[in-house]
């Protein structure tokens, strides 16, 4: 039988979360011109990210090529002034100053590396900026209480429901984690069914199965019928 408190967490709505020294912070912006493209290779497959000055803007979880990792960042952060990336070199937008474009590359060269060494176990905190500033205010405020779940921890959707207004709006909680632009950082593969099936995931029910196995929680949760 599932352990309650690895799904609901603590009882005490006071219950602090121990994410690490430093947690992600989400930037509310308008939308920036300037950008910072990378296309990399991870044990796990091709990934791709993009960054503003605000923080990260987009994480592709990994795919089978390089080719599907471009494709799928390009969609998802479009326009990119044509900026075209290569293995795992950052590339430009249009921008006011060089002096920004190093900052930007700075990081996500910082998150790039974070993330490698999360994927090998290495590293348990994503601590990066992130601009997420294309989201609505609700999709905003669930991820920012996803980002609330520790490491080798999981919460069903309807935990995360009752901290952005109720659980009735469960339903609308997974069409904001489906939304999500950076996976990993804000870690919708922690969140599952209440009866402790896995639910659904973007990046696909092999790869939620596989973050939850390395963080060590895949186990402890009930399998579906």
């Amino acid at each position: 039988m599932m352990n309650k408190e690895l799904l609901n967490g603590p009882r005490s709505k006071k219950a602090k979360f121990e994410v690490g020294p430093v947690q992600s912070t989400i930037q509310r912006s308008s939308f920036s011109t300037q950008h910072s493209l990378r296309i990399f290779k991870t044990s796990w497959g091709w990934m791709g990210m993009a960054a503003t000055p605000r923080g990260v803007r987009a994480i592709v979880l990994p795919r089978s090529s390089r080719q599907a990792a471009e494709r799928e960042l390009r969609r998802r952060v479009m326009p990119l002034n044509g900026a075209r990336p290569s293995n795992g070199k950052p590339l430009h937008g249009r921008g006011p100053s060089q002096g920004r474009n190093g900052a930007v590359e700075k990081l996500l060269q910082d998150a790039h590396q974070q993330v490698l060494e999360f994927l090998e176990g290495g590293h348990r905190t994503l601590a990066v900026p992130l601009d997420l500033s294309g989201g609505s205010s609700f999709q905003r405020k669930v991820w920012n209480a996803i980002l609330r779940i520790p490491y080798s921890r999981v919460r069903s959707y309807k935990w995360v429901a009752a901290r952005v207004g109720g659980t009735r709006y469960a339903r609308a909680v997974g069409l904001a984690l489906g939304a999500n632009p950076v996976p990993l950082v804000v870690p919708c593969h922690r969140v599952v069914a209440h009866d402790g099936s896995l639910g659904g995931f973007t990046g696909g029910l092999r790869m939620k199965r596989r973050l939850l196995l390395l963080e060590g929680t895949l186990p402890q949760l009930c399998r579906k019928a």
